[in-house]
């Protein structure tokens, strides 16, 4: 099974690329960050997310959609381009007819660490320690890094909901 993660964002959007093997073990096939410029109008950037969504998903043809979604955000000012970029990112999974999965950050958190309120950094090493990232350089682009976990957080809760 291939699952295609994705952690919203209306200015970095993380997106994984998850396989799920026979043997139930779990392999990253890519994973990153779409980037919108930050001059952009919100169509602009919705149009862009749009685009590399479905591109990401011609590419790799995953069989599941796995989305963190918007459970309580502290900013009332993120909580609607947010949200917009999850509406764009859903149709995108919808035209491909894609089954879609829904995950708030606790569940996610509980998924993988097994405690709600881990923090990123708990998070991260329970993704390291459970799919091989070696093959990645993440000194590139190491600010993107959070996004990029995330959305691998995102795949793999999805991976472990569907055993």
């Amino acid at each position: 099974m291939i699952i295609l993660g994705v952690d919203p964002g209306s200015v970095i959007t993380g997106y994984s690329i998850l396989k799920k093997n026979k043997d139930r073990s779990l392999e990253v096939v890519d994973f990153g960050c779409i980037i919108t410029e930050k001059n952009f109008t919100t169509g602009e950037r919705l149009k862009k997310i749009h685009g590399d969504i479905k591109k990401l998903i011609e590419k790799h043809k995953p069989d599941v959609m796995s989305v963190e979604t918007l459970f309580f955000f502290k900013n009332v000012k993120t909580v609607m381009p947010v949200s917009q970029t999850k509406g764009v990112i859903l149709l995108a999974g919808a035209e491909k007819k894609l089954q879609v999965m829904e995950f708030t950050p606790l569940q996610i958190k509980m998924a993988i660490c097994g405690y709600g309120r881990a923090e990123k950094k708990q998070m991260q090493k329970m993704i390291e320690e459970t799919v091989n990232l070696k093959s990645f350089d993440f000194k590139k682009n190491f600010r993107k890094r959070d996004d990029a976990f995330d959305a691998i957080g995102v795949a793999i809760c999805a991976a472990i909901k569907s055993y």
